[in-house]
């Protein structure tokens, strides 16, 4: 990994300090009666999702001012595409979790810089754990380093998954939190050693936490084994797949023909 800009540490702390106001926030309306809908089927969203957004908005462009904006619950503006920096934000990730009063949710920040996500932060207060890292500047969970596993063998990886389909029950179901962050951010901590999906994604959804997991020493592409890139025109991906360093080209090999499969 690069040496870690000097500047990029404070920032990251003052970075931190905003997430940690939006957290806590969010926690201390959790579990509380909120509004809640579907934004389309299978997309919930509740009010909370909104005012911890408009928080992040009006801190984080204070924070930064020239840079750009991306986030799930702020209509795109094409504005972006032309700054060089980018705060890209999911202000629950894992709003199932958070409505069902389960504790697999988090707010997740990015801030990205030409394409590449700089400093990553996610806090989820319900789980006691703030996730760091700054880009050369490796990954802390708690404030201690932390690093993705060693495991060399696709068989008996573990993933944070429901259940196993059956091509690939030779691996190893563990917890799995609803927001996706939290799932990757599992990797950068020896908790996990795989996750992939093989749908279309949002980038605000794993922004921060592919630098978590990069920084820990872990392996990051899209599901057909390319490197993810950010503040897209169309900010999407086919499919992440991250793990520890050991199994990636195996999980590429795995994954790739289904995803070329699904794609089409």
């Amino acid at each position: 990994m690069a040496d870690a800009d000097a500047s990029l540490p404070a920032l990251a702390d003052a970075v931190a300090s905003i997430v940690r106001e939006a957290a806590a926030m969010a926690f201390a309306r959790w579990h509380t009666a909120f509004a809640r809908w579907e934004k389309a089927p299978g997309e919930p969203v509740c009010e909370v999702d909104l005012d911890v957004d408009t928080l992040l908005h009006r801190r984080l462009s204070a924070l930064v001012p020239d840079a750009g904006w991306l986030s799930e619950e702020t209509a795109d503006n094409p504005q972006r595409l032309a700054r060089r920096r980018v705060w890209v934000v999911d202000p629950i990730d894992g709003t199932r979790d958070y409505i069902r009063g389960r504790p697999g949710w988090c707010v997740s920040v990015a801030l990205v810089e030409d394409g590449r996500p700089v400093i990553g932060v996610l806090d989820a207060p319900a789980r006691d754990e703030v996730w760091r890292a700054v880009a050369g500047g490796g990954t802390t969970r708690n404030g201690a380093r932390i690093i993705a596993g060693g495991r060399m063998a696709l068989a008996g990886a573990r993933a944070p998954v429901d259940a196993l389909p059956k091509a690939d029950r030779d691996l190893v179901a563990v917890e799995k939190p609803n927001s996706i962050a939290l799932r990757i951010a599992m990797i950068a901590a020896d908790r996990a050693d795989l996750v992939a999906t093989l749908r279309w994604g949002n980038e605000w959804d794993i922004a921060a936490a592919v630098l978590l997991a990069s920084e820990a020493g872990a392996s990051v592409s899209d599901a057909l084994g390319a490197p993810l890139l950010f503040n897209k025109p169309d900010p999407r991906a086919y499919g992440v797949l991250v793990s520890v360093a050991g199994i990636h080209a195996a999980a590429v090999e795995r994954l790739a023909t289904r995803a070329r499969a699904a794609i089409g």
